[in-house]
């Protein structure tokens, strides 16, 4: 199920529906942050990151938000991006992940992303989780 190139969206839709999504996802306090710090420098870049990877790819019918927050965390431990990791291991439980399915995800992410990735990422999970873990 996809969606056609040209569904019809404005840049202008495609950014409201991109922060829509953004804020569901991210929290509005994240966005506000990532708004208010824009300088002439990353304001083309924050919309850009609206418009495409909020308002068409997350926005996208193929995948619910679990299963995306899913591929986002593989992918990202995979690179060792550590800051864009804690900010999606947040997001994964708003998209209703659990602590163990996260948990599976790191542990899978192991056997093909390298034991010292999926060591840091449990590192960043256990900071990001806190007391939820024990």
């Amino acid at each position: 199920m996809t969606r056609p190139q040209g569904d019809g969206l404005t840049d202008g839709e495609r950014y409201d529906q991109g922060m829509t999504v953004r804020r569901e996802v991210l929290s509005n306090e994240h966005v506000d942050r990532a708004t208010a710090a824009a300088t002439s420098l990353t304001a083309d870049f924050q919309d850009f990151i609206t418009r495409v990877a909020w308002g068409d790819v997350w926005s996208r019918p193929g995948l619910d938000r679990r299963m995306r927050s899913v591929a986002v965390l593989t992918s990202l431990i995979a690179h060792g991006h550590e800051e864009e990791l804690a900010m999606h291991l947040r997001a994964a439980r708003r998209n209703g992940l659990t602590i163990e399915e996260i948990e599976e995800v790191i542990l899978q992410s192991a056997i093909y992303s390298g034991v010292p990735a999926a060591n840091t990422a449990f590192r960043i999970a256990g900071e990001v989780f806190g007391d939820e873990v024990s």
